[in-house]
Order: structure tokens, then C-alpha cells, then sequence
């Protein structure tokens, strides 16, 4: 049975116990294992700035400024209004007793009444705590799972006019030292089993103030205090006005290029791409004939990536949808969702679809409740979706989408309803988007079945990276257009499709690897003269991280060397599992800039 607290119970009974996946964090985020983007197209054939499915069309000058692909979805009226405002207007309180929020491990779960509550105490006491108490602008840090609370930890800061910046707990003290000093955060919020890294990072901060324990108690001494006993605590303060042009989460990107930068995204880019996303072409059950109806909604992604959080975390919120999270994928436990919670709606990667298609303790009575699911990270094949489809024996309705965190995330998704022959696409505009594809050889903007880099404008790309005007200016240009990095074209009904990317990054099971962090890693060896990092095909994570090195002359280093100093300073994804090469030299243009793909043709040789 779930264990559901409304918004009658009194504040002094909220009782938070980590759940049996919370204990170890080592095992928390095993859960999500997206697969690699397929890569169907030659390079050879993308240089040449054109798809293999149209003819080499010379371009005029004036097709330069031609070919803007508009939304086939009117315009919405975007909200001028905070995010905590939109997610939680005054229509909650219709919802006050349904369940918002529950965790599949330990069944604990909050209702849409008390969770609002709870983000309201927290926001006074995130302003007021003796000891502790913040100032409007300044920056949180969650270092947390997929667990309930963390919606009144974010919104609870968020209200409180506070910017937030969420980290993967499994990342490795030093990356998350690097990205809280980066972002100045002052205050983190986490679990009692990961205070050590918190106090590690306090001693590196400026002006730290202190941190919030979930589940664990006050220890003014050092700085700690309870989650439960501050929602507890009465806290005076006065809530500030929030502009909806404020930064209100920084999640940590590598962009197209480069080391991981603080992402921007202000209220209104949030607000915007919840509002688009609500369109009844794609949001299912926001259709008028769902109107009061609670669907149950089961997710894997985490909280800390824009995708979990914007796209299905504050969708659900929004939407009034109960959502049921597990913060460590174990067989048996998503399968006991299955059962117990029937759920509509599935969000999963194509690593999941497939265990769902294929195992065979998963039938098609586990899947009888589901009627539509959306899969992230990564296409899902058509012979994936045919497989999942007999597995449940009936039609159900498969979503994809595209995006990025500079852009909230969305800017593609498939109709809930669309022509399955439409094998690979990501989908069509959301509303109030533009895209175009502009040529690789010429810069010109292309037209249908032509490839280029796709190009993305609207109201849901982000501000800028934070302190890196460099960065910025070079992803989006004057006129708004992000730069996305991934080649693509688009068909005679709008429908786009990724074929390739010119971005540096390596996507390790749906997770973002910059090469230029490894290399940086990597340069500390002194026998190391020269390194560049790029990514292999790997059959279950994608793409793995493979080394190029050249050695100092008379030195020596072993691979093993190589792999074991990277491993003790990175998260499990960012090894180098794709092992380490040594070679005469790295491939480089004439401005020094690696040229990764003659380092995948080079990999190809020694490989033989």
C-alpha cells in the first residue's frame, strides 16, 4: 500500500527515512543506461553538405536566409511568471489530496497539497535559519538521488529566489568540488551518507554557509541542519519578488565543445518549455477529454539532468500527474512498479524498452496498464519499437524527442500520435520554435532531405554560460540561433532527423563526457607530450572514452598507467574504457584544433 501524506497532516509528522537504495550511493544511479546514438550515415558523404536521399542542388545567395522551418504548432502565450509560480498556481489546491510524488523502493510518497507546503517552509528557512540563512541570487547545490524530496529541496530554493545547481552523486569529490566552486555555490543539500563530500567542499568555499541533511539531524557545531526539523521549525521571512529573467538553474553542460560550463536557464526558459510541451499535439494528457484525471507516470532519468528534471519531473508537477521514480534500477523493483502502481505513461531510454520487449519475466500482463511511452537519450529503432509493441500485444503509442540542456531541453518531439513509417525522426518543432540547417561547406541554409547543422531558436534557449562570454557567443549568435552541433535535415512534412554530430562530446549511456576534461586529466603525466580524447563505438554504453597519447621522447607509460590516473579522479562513466593508443602524433588543423575524425580513421588503423 502507499503511504500518502496530505496536505491535513500537521508539518511536525513529516517523517523522511532514506530508502534501502539510498543507503549505499555507489549503487544509486546504476539506474540509467541509455544507449548510444546510431551513427547510419558516412562521413564522407556529410562533409560533402548534402543527404544521400536528394540530389547535389547548387545554392544562390538567396537561399542563405531561405528555408527558416517555422512550427506547424501556433504560438502559445508564454507566461511572464516564475517557475515555482506557473508549477504551483492556484489550481493546486483542486489537487491537493491526490499523490504527487512517490518512490517505488521504499513506497514513501507526499501529495500534491503537502509537497507545496513543504517547498513553502523550506523557502522561509532557506532565508531565515540562524546560521544558515541566504541571500536573494545566491547558489544552492543538490547532490542528491531520485527521491520525493527533492522537489521541496529545488522549489523550496527556487521560491526563495535562489539559483540551483544540481551534480550526478556519483561523481568523484573532485568533479563535484570543480562544479559547486564554479558555480559559488553556498549551500548543499544531500543525503547523511554524503556529507563528507559536502564538508570537503566547504573547506574549499567562500562564505559557505551550511548544509541541508535529508533525513539527518541539526549539528550546529558544524554547520548541518535537518531537512525535517527546519520544515518543522517556524521560520519568518519575506519571500522575494522573482523576475522570471533570473537564473534559475545552472546544470553543468560540455556544449558542443570543450570542459563542462554552467548552463543558464532562466524562470521564463523553464516556464517556456513547459508551456510548449503542454500542446495537446504532444502532451497526451493534457487533452481536454484527461481533464481531472490523475495518470500514473513511471521514470527512470534522474532529477539532475535537464531531461529529468524539466521534461518529466516538473511536467508532472505541472500537469498534476502522479510520478513514481526509483533511484537505482534493480529488475524485480521495476517490475513490482509495474504491478503495483499500473502505470499509464513510461518515460525510458532504449536500454529499457529493450529489457522491457525481450525479458522474460516481464509480460505482456505487467505492461496491460501502459498506453504510451517516450523514450530519451537515444532513437529507438523500429525493429525495438515492433519488439515492444508484441511483447504488450496490443498498439501503444511510442514518443521521441530531441534536445539539449541549452535548451531546456526540448525543441523536437514526435506527436503522441504520428506516421510510424517516419522510421529515426526526432519529431517535429515544438510551438514557438524555429530550426535551420545550414550547409557544412557554405553556411547557407538548406532546404528538405539536406543535411547540415541544425540550428535552434526560441524561447526556451538559455541565457549564456555562466562567467564564459567566449562560450556563449560561440553556440548562440546575434540573431538567438543555438548552434546545436548535431547534423541533421528535415522532410517535406517537418519532420527532423539526427544523422551525426560535429560536437566534440561523448554521449556514455545517454551521459555527456568532454574529451577535453580527460585530456586535461591525462596532461598531468609527465611522460604525456601530447593527448586528444574522443569517443569509440561501444554496442552497450554507445560510446566509451579511448586515449591518443604521445610520449615525451626517451619516456615510457603504460596504458594501464594512463587508465589508472584518470580512474581515480573521474566518475565510472568518464573512464577510459575504450582503452588508450599511442601514437607518433595527434591529427590537428593549422590552428591547432584536433581533428577527431581522422583520430577515429587513426584508431580504426591501430584497431587493425
Amino acid at each position: 500500500s502507499i503511504r500518502t501524506i496530505t496536505s491535513k497532516c500537521a508539518p511536525a509528522f513529516i517523517t523522511v527515512r532514506p530508502c534501502c537504495a539510498c543507503e549505499t550511493m555507489l549503487n544509486l544511479l546504476r539506474l540509467w543506461k541509455p544507449g548510444g546514438r546510431q551513427i547510419p550515415m558516412a562521413a564522407a558523404t556529410l562533409l560533402r553538405g548534402r543527404s544521400p536521399y536528394s540530389s547535389n542542388a547548387t545554392t544562390s545567395p538567396a537561399e542563405f536566409e531561405r528555408n527558416v522551418v517555422d512550427s506547424h504548432y501556433g504560438p502559445m502565450e508564454i507566461p511572464k511568471m516564475s517557475l515555482p509560480d506557473y508549477v504551483f498556481s492556484p489550481d493546486i489546491a483542486q489537487a491537493a489530496d491526490k499523490p504527487a510524488l512517490s518512490c517505488g523502493s521504499s513506497k514513501r510518497s507526499y501529495a500534491f497539497g503537502m509537497i507545496h507546503e513543504m517547498t513553502r517552509r523550506m523557502a522561509h528557512a532557506l532565508l531565515s535559519q540562524k546560521g544558515c540563512a541566504m541571500q536573494k541570487g545566491e547558489v544552492v547545490g543538490l547532490l542528491l538521488p531520485n527521491i520525493p524530496e527533492y522537489v521541496p529541496a529545488i522549489y523550496g530554493s527556487l521560491m526563495a529566489g535562489l539559483t540551483v545547481t544540481f551534480a550526478n552523486p556519483l561523481y568523484t569529490p573532485e568533479e563535484i568540488c570543480r562544479q559547486f566552486e564554479n558555480a559559488d555555490v553556498k549551500l548543499v543539500i544531500t543525503l547523511p551518507v554524503l556529507l563528507p563530500v559536502a564538508q570537503i567542499y566547504k573547506s574549499k568555499a567562500k562564505k559557505y554557509r551550511g548544509t541541508v541533511s535529508i533525513g539527518g539531524q541539526h549539528n550546529v557545531q558544524d554547520n548541518i541542519f535537518g531537512f525535517q526539523q527546519l520544515l518543522m521549525e517556524s521560520h519568518e521571512s519575506q519571500l522575494p519578488e522573482i523576475d522570471p529573467e533570473d537564473t534559475a538553474i545552472l546544470p553543468y553542460s560540455s556544449g558542443t565543445t570543450g570542459m563542462p560550463k554552467g548552463v543558464e536557464l532562466t524562470h521564463s526558459n523553464l516556464v517556456a518549455n513547459l508551456v510548449q510541451g503542454t500542446h495537446p499535439e504532444f502532451a497526451k494528457y493534457y487533452r481536454p477529454e484527461y481533464a481531472g484525471i490523475t495518470e500514473t507516470i513511471l521514470t527512470i532519468p534522474p532529477f539532475f539532468h535537464i531531461y529529468g528534471f524539466n521534461a518529466i519531473l516538473n511536467m508532472c508537477l505541472k500537469t498534476r500527474n502522479h510520478l513514481v521514480s526509483i533511484p537505482r534500477f534493480i529488475p524485480e523493483d521495476y517490475i513490482q512498479c509495474l504491478v503495483e502502481f499500473r502505470p499509464k505513461f513510461l518515460f525510458v531510454v532504449p536500454s529499457l524498452m529493450l529489457f522491457l520487449a525481450t525479458h522474460p519475466k516481464v509480460t505482456p500482463e505487467h505492461l496491460a496498464s501502459v498506453d504510451m511511452i517516450l523514450v530519451g537519450a537515444a532513437a529507438a529503432s523500429l525493429q525495438l519499437q515492433e519488439k515492444f509493441r508484441q511483447k504488450c500485444g496490443r498498439e501503444v503509442d511510442i514518443a521521441q524527442g530531441y534536445g539539449m540542456t541549452e535548451s531546456s531541453p526540448v525543441t523536437l518531439c514526435t506527436p503522441y500520435k504520428y506516421d510510424q513509417s517516419k522510421v529515426g525522426t526526432c519529431g517535429k518543432l515544438y510551438p514557438n520554435t524555429q530550426a535551420k540547417i545550414v550547409s557544412l561547406t557554405d553556411g547557407s541554409n538548406q532546404g528538405p532531405h539536406q543535411t547540415g547543422e541544425l540550428y535552434v531558436r526560441g524561447p526556451q534557449i538559455m541565457k549564456g554560460y555562466l562567467k564564459n562570454e567566449k562560450a556563449t557567443r560561440e553556440t548562440v549568435d546575434d540573431e538567438g540561433w543555438l548552434h546545436t552541433g548535431d547534423v541533421a535535415y528535415y522532410d517535406q512534412d517537418g519532420f527532423f532527423f539526427i544523422v551525426d554530430r560535429t560536437k566534440e562530446l561523448i554521449k556514455v549511456k545517454g551521459n555527456q563526457v568532454s574529451p577535453t576534461e580527460l585530456e586535461n586529466l591525462i596532461q598531468e603525466l609527465p611522460a604525456v607530450s601530447d593527448v586528444a580524447v574522443a569517443g569509440i563505438a561501444d554496442e552497450a554504453a554507445g560510446e566509451v572514452p579511448r586515449a591518443y597519447i604521445v610520449l615525451r621522447k626517451g619516456a615510457e607509460l603504460s596504458e594501464s598507467a594512463v587508465v589508472g590516473h584518470v580512474k581515480d579522479r573521474v566518475v565510472k562513466y568518464k573512464q577510459l574504457a575504450g582503452g588508450v593508443r599511442f601514437v607518433k602524433e595527434i591529427p590537428r588543423n593549422a590552428a591547432g584544433k584536433v581533428l577527431r575524425h581522422q583520430l577515429h580513421l587513426l584508431g580504426a588503423q591501430l584497431d587493425d
